[in-house]
Order: structure tokens, then sequence, then C-alpha cells
């Protein structure tokens, strides 16, 4: 153990000298005499320091202090480093249970498992319409009358889906509080029924053979610029979400083979998608322009990131499929209704192709990805939709395969 009386008659010599004073902080002297203190911790498997601050400014019992606060919310599970990071970008290094700050810690844990595009929408929809009027505010001093105020702002600009959203984001950090012992409870349980009434809206989709038609005519008839319009082609042949096809690694295809294999963030698993002559046809033209990049799908402004998924459904747009027709989500509609409606289809093979998970126990158990099946049915598929944008009449759904 160190003491104060040790610590000023250390003198500098021409090495760095770390003395150590237990739970992993330790002075450091340079050749200088420059003091300085520093923790070493574990976290994740990896070896950490921090720096508390420099000697005499920080004196020997407060950076024990600070070693003390940070191990406390070591045995939590929070890396403190991280803690003091998120302290910093809410402008509050000292109002460690600040919500800002709560949240923020909160959103760096969970960020990692989220798409990018989801990601950007939480911490937005944080920055945007929570934190300028409770962001400083003690967590555990938040009430549920205080936070149905805030909501209700969002209301009155006509957002009731924001505000709903935002009602969700608050409940999962109050609860993250609780579990790293920053707040005693989680006040949005009390605003259940509290705001607006409010439903998702289905997809828009083409579900019936004629309605299919239309849409798949117009995309053939798309002018967007060649990458855009091959991922727009690309959407009706395969059942992936907007958001993951534009994310499509070339490392993650083989074309050979037929398949493209990727992290499905809504399920935390990976999938193996099959795919279509045609999709593999598309995906080789491709291959001349986007081939030495990371992404199939690059961005327009900038070659090192992929494209957004919006890009796709602009092109759409473009091309005149209307709102009410379909979304490019509801291109996924489309498949599994008139792929169950076929009868040919194993049910189960059809959840698998979308990524769903199977409800109840079977989805615990049931981890089957039907591959053979889903090669015959993603190709059966794939022509199809051929004859739906070749025929002079939709064909009907018993002529399909």
């Amino acid at each position: 153990m160190l003491t104060d009386k040790t610590i000023r008659n250390i003198k500098p010599t021409n090495r760095t000298q770390r003395l150590f004073d237990g739970g992993g902080l330790y002075l450091e002297i340079s050749p200088a005499g420059g003091k300085w203190w520093r923790w070493k911790y574990r976290f994740g498997g990896k070896e950490k320091r921090l720096s508390f601050g420099t000697y005499p400014d920080t004196g020997l019992a407060d950076a024990r202090e600070r070693r003390e606060a940070a191990r406390k919310l070591l045995s939590a599970g929070i890396d403190f480093g991280e803690h003091r990071k998120a302290a910093k970008a809410a402008g509050a290094t000292a109002a460690a249970t600040s919500f800002e700050v709560v949240a923020r810690e909160w959103f760096a844990k969970q960020k990692a498992k989220w798409a990018d595009t989801h990601a950007d929408k939480v911490i937005r929809r944080l920055e945007r319409d929570i934190f300028p009027w409770m962001g400083k505010r003690p967590i555990a001093e938040i009430t549920a009358t205080e936070l149905l105020k805030h909501l209700e702002r969002i209301e009155q600009r006509g957002a009731v889906e924001t505000a709903h959203r935002a009602l969700q984001t608050c409940g999962q950090v109050f609860r993250y509080a609780v579990r790293t012992e920053r707040a005693g409870g989680d006040p949005t349980g009390a605003l259940k029924g509290a705001l607006t009434p409010w439903r998702p809206m289905p997809f828009a989709a083409a579900t019936t053979p004629g309605e299919a038609t239309i849409v798949i005519r117009k995309i053939g008839s798309s002018t967007s610029r060649p990458i855009v319009r091959s991922a727009l082609r690309l959407s009706p042949l395969i059942f992936t979400r907007p958001g993951e096809l534009a994310r499509m690694k070339w490392a993650e295809l083989d074309l050979d083979a037929g398949q493209w294999r990727y992290f499905v963030t809504k399920t935390n698993r990976w999938h193996i998608a099959t795919l279509s002559k045609q999709a593999v046809h598309i995906l080789r033209d491709l291959q001349p322009l986007t081939g030495c990049s990371e992404y199939v799908f690059q961005g327009g402004r900038d070659p090192r990131k992929h494209m957004s998924g919006n890009a796709i459904l602009v092109a759409a747009r473009r091309c005149g499929i209307e709102k009410d027709e379909s979304t490019i989500h509801g291109f996924r509609h489309m498949a599994s209704t008139l792929l169950n409606e076929m009868g040919r289809w194993n049910p189960d093979a059809i959840e698998a192709a979308l990524t769903h998970k199977l409800p109840g126990v079977r989805g615990v158990y049931n981890q089957a990805q039907y591959l053979h099946e889903r090669r015959k049915m993603t190709q059966a598929w794939a022509d199809y939709i051929d004859q739906l944008r070749e025929g002079e009449q939709a064909p009907g759904l018993e002529q399909a395969g």
C-alpha cells in the first residue's frame, strides 16, 4: 500500500517507474518527473488501463476513491472506460446517473447487435425528443408523470408512432438503470394506455397474381443507375429485408453454389439464402462494377459504404410503383402469400426462407433450414416471376414452377 510520504519522496530515474497501491491502482513516474495515476483492469477478457489524473492534483485518497467507484461499476458488468466515454459524450461527466449518461451507456451495449439503420434511428430519437428535455435529470428521480409530459409533446406534433417508440426505448433504458442499481423502478409501466392508440400499418404488398404482375413489370421498366436497378430487380427474387440486401457483401456470396450466407440481426443467427439462376445472373452482371469493393451495392456518394435500403424504395417509386401498391419489404409479403397459396411448399420452409422464427416450443427446438426444398422453391419462384413479367396474362398459381 502506498503512502503520501512514499509518493512525495520518490525520485525520477532514467526509466519509467510504477508504484502499486492494490486493486489495480498504481502511480507511474516518468523520467521527467511526471506522476500519473493509472488503473489496470480486465473487461471482456481483455486487459485495459485508464488514467485517474496526476499527482499532486489528484491525491492518494482521491485516486483510491475513483478506483472503488470504477470497481463497483465493473462488478455490475459495466466497462468504466465506456461509461466515462458516455458521460463525456453527454457533456455531464459529473452526472453519472443522469438519464442521458445511462441511456448512452445502454445504447453502446446494444448497438453491436443491431443493424446500423436501426441503431441510427434509436439514438436520433433519443437525441431529438428525449435528451433535450430530461437528459440531465437524475434517472432515479424521473416519474411517470414527467415522462408522459415529454411524450405528449411528441404526440402534439402528430408523431404518434414516434411517441410510442420513444416510450418503448425509455422503458429499456430505465430497466437497464434498475439492473445497474441506478434507479429503483421503471416508470413506463404506469403509462400503459396513456398515449394515443397507434397500430403499425402493414406493409403494402401485391398479394394476387394480377397485382404482382403490375409490380414486376414496372420493375422491368426501371431506368435507375445500374447498381440501384440491380438491387431493385433482385428484391422480389430473394426473401431478405431491404436493409439486409443493401448490406450484402461479395465475401458472403458463393455464386457457383447459388447461396448467400449472412447474419440476420433480427433473429441473431446466421442464415443461408438460396439464389435462383436469375438472381445469380443479376449478381454476375454487377460483378464488373462493384466486384473489387466490399459491398455488392455501393453507396452513390461513398463507394466504401453500402447504399441505403431507402435507395431501393426510391427506385421503385421512380418506375411507378405507388405507395399503396408495394414497399420493398412488401416483396416478402408477396412471396409468402403466393407461395403459401400454391400449396406445393412446406410452410416451415417458406418461414425459413423469410428468416422467421417459428412460434412457441417449435421455434426453440426446430432449427432446420430446409435448404434442399428452399433451393427448388427459390428457383420455382423466380421462374414464376418471369412468367408474370413475360406472359400476356398473369398465370394462375397452379402454373407456377
